[in-house]
């Protein structure tokens, strides 16, 4: 399969899967600063101009949450609960990761996806801070983190969000004030497949 990332991205959480499931891959490294995201060769690829894209044989599949669940699919992996309440539960937080955790750190780079002045946008960039600490606070209340997003056990939620809080920094969060994320993000730095990725150039 042919992987499409870019440093410092949500391509991140795909790529820790890649490497947690051993699946061959060929990464392909695009520059979002030099804007190969919207070059005409990867238009065709996704036309969304954004990452991950992973071209597999049966076609191209993009969407953070539908490929992590893919491969885990693909490899027989054990990352996504079989107890249908629980696979619930799992993507529930997979969702709120999607739309409002990323969105809220989507702010601070790309507020003219939703606003035109730059009054607005430097207004949206100042709230980033709070939103941001917001979603984290929600996160250590709300999920079990103990140590995996959903207890014991790791499933497909645990490299998205280890990957959303490799920019809490940048976005200036503190992430020791939430002990419980401080301690998720500690043990999925430490894991092989998240090494693999940092020397691949993906983590910051």
């Amino acid at each position: 399969m042919k992987f499409f990332c870019a440093k410092a991205t949500v391509s991140i959480a795909t790529a820790i899967m890649l490497e947690e499931t051993e699946t061959d891959y060929d990464p392909v490294l695009l520059n979002f600063a030099e804007g190969d995201q919207l070059k005409p060769e990867y238009q065709t690829i996704n036309p969304k101009g954004r990452v991950p894209a992973l071209v597999t044989d049966h076609g191209i599949l993009t969407e953070t949450g539908a490929i992590l669940e893919y491969l885990n699919t693909i490899a027989g992996a054990s990352l996504v609960p079989t107890d249908p309440w629980a696979a619930a539960q799992m993507r529930a937080v997979m969702y709120y990761l999607a739309s409002t955790f990323h969105v809220n750190h989507a702010h601070r780079m790309r507020g003219a996806r939703w606003a035109d002045l730059d009054a607005s946008r430097v207004d949206m960039t100042a709230k980033v801070p709070e939103t941001m600490g917001q979603s984290c606070a929600y996160v250590e209340e709300n999920c079990a983190l103990s140590p995996f997003v959903m207890g014991t056990d790791m499933t497909v939620a645990d490299p998205w969000l280890y990957t959303i809080c490799t920019w809490l920094n940048g976005d200036g969060v503190d992430i020791t004030a939430y002990p419980k994320l401080a301690a998720h993000f500690d043990m999925m730095n430490a894991r092989p497949s998240v090494k693999a990725v940092r020397d691949l150039g993906l983590i910051p």
